[in-house]
């Protein structure tokens, strides 16, 4: 059968975002070359980013979807594509082995180094195989509940969403492995995309999320590498934790579900902790926790996400919400905002965004008046549009974080990125 970019069963979608790693400011006409990561001289598209760093949506070949939705196929269910980007001023970014799925959209983020403040003239990033298809070390078997020292002096009070991790790029002993600031969702993000395929359903993708983010906030809660004399949260070691891949691209279908559950995580009667929520692929190496390939043949069998959590862990594991988000200027206020809403948070919604306008020009700039009329609409649908949300023109819950967290990015003058 020949690839019809028109057939979803044979293609995957690609958008790459290019900005500064000083201030994160887009960084329009770049140009992004593609290429098969087998032939990386032989250039498949050329593109060029618009004014809000990004390139158009573009269709590339993929193995069949079916791959990626059974554990019993030897075959590499994605594609892996090149993806180079020069712009002037900057240094040369090469992505190696950016991952598309048949039917699923792929969002590669690009950072790239002003000249005058590196040395290098390229930076390649490798993104090695997935780790349903790679072999990689099966995790060490740990108890989910850690005993916890009440003096305070390390353990948190309670529960908090952090802004940023500290992911040490190997095992806890490596002292060679570096160690990366990453904003928590866009952990998150990044370990869900290295961890499940887009292409599963919904359910199981949400049963997952939940269980990452439980396993991330444990360690982040018991300061757990701190406690043992560290000086990171957590590492990218799936002996030890969970796969995090520095500059890997990210899937759409798990990056909005993170963005409207972000602050969930599992728990248990009567134990303050997030639970320490161990999982495997089910496959090649099983555990007493998650199944990843089992969480998705339970959805397909209609299972919710809370129906798969009560299978693997037990029928009193329920979903749990963080009050306190570190590093939000202004708190969700409860409902979502849009035309005909007016006060405070339509306010500071309009002066976060008028701040972002700067960076981003495509989003109109508003007048800070406090009233949400059809302005307001167009510019959150404009933000919307750049940052992969439904373009409702409406703040709910994701969009309201998604506007705070970009904010903060842009009001801080990052360190570069070398």
């Amino acid at each position: 059968m020949s690839m019809d970019v028109k057939d979803t069963t044979y293609t995957g979608t690609l958008q790459i975002s290019v900005v500064s790693a000083l201030g994160m400011s887009p960084i329009p006409g770049a140009t992004v070359t593609i290429s098969y990561t087998g032939d990386p001289d032989s250039p498949i598209e050329t593109l060029t980013t618009d004014e809000s760093g990004q390139t158009p949506e573009i269709n590339l070949k993929a193995p069949p979807r079916e791959l990626s939705l059974t554990p019993d196929i030897t075959e590499q269910p994605y594609s892996e594509y090149n993806i180079q980007v020069t712009a002037e001023g900057f240094e040369t970014v090469l992505v190696s082995g950016s991952e598309i799925l048949a039917g699923a959209y792929s969002l590669q983020p690009i950072r790239m180094n002003p000249l005058d403040v590196t040395e290098e003239e390229e930076k390649v990033v490798v993104i090695p195989p997935h780790t349903l298809f790679g072999e990689y070390p099966p995790k060490i078997p740990e108890e989910e509940i850690k005993p916890m020292n009440e003096t305070g002096e390390i353990v948190l009070s309670r529960v908090v969403i952090p802004e940023y991790v500290i992911v040490h790029d190997g095992d806890p002993e490596d002292p060679t492995a570096r160690n990366y600031w990453v904003r928590y969702k866009d952990y998150i993000k990044n370990v869900a995309s290295s961890e499940i395929y887009p292409t599963w359903s919904e359910s199981a993708i949400y049963a997952n999320i939940l269980v990452i983010q439980s396993f991330t906030l444990n360690r982040v809660f018991t300061e757990w590498y701190r406690g043992k004399g560290y000086d990171f949260t957590i590492t990218s070691s799936t002996a030890y934790d969970q796969k995090w891949i520095y500059g890997r691209n990210v899937f759409e279908e798990i990056d909005y579900l993170v963005d409207s559950i972000f602050t969930n995580y599992l728990s248990r009667p009567g134990v303050r902790q997030p639970i320490f929520t161990s999982y495997c692929d089910g496959n090649r190496t099983t555990c007493r926790g998650l199944s990843q390939w089992g969480s998705q043949s339970l959805a397909e069998q209609g299972y919710s996400a809370i129906d798969i959590i009560h299978y693997y862990y037990g029928n009193d594991m329920y979903i749990n919400s963080a009050d306190i988000i570190s590093g939000v200027p202004s708190s969700w206020p409860g409902y979502d905002l849009t035309i005909g809403s007016s006060g405070e948070k339509v306010r500071q919604l309009q002066q976060q965004l008028n701040r972002i306008a700067r960076n981003y020009p495509a989003i109109p700039t508003l007048i800070p008046d406090g009233i949400y009329g059809p302005d307001t609409a167009e510019a959150v649908r404009m933000f919307q549009k750049i940052f992969h949300l439904p373009q409702t023109g409406i703040v709910d819950y994701p969009t309201w974080f998604e506007i705070s967290d970009i904010y903060v990015g842009v009001t801080r003058i990052s360190e570069p990125d070398v």
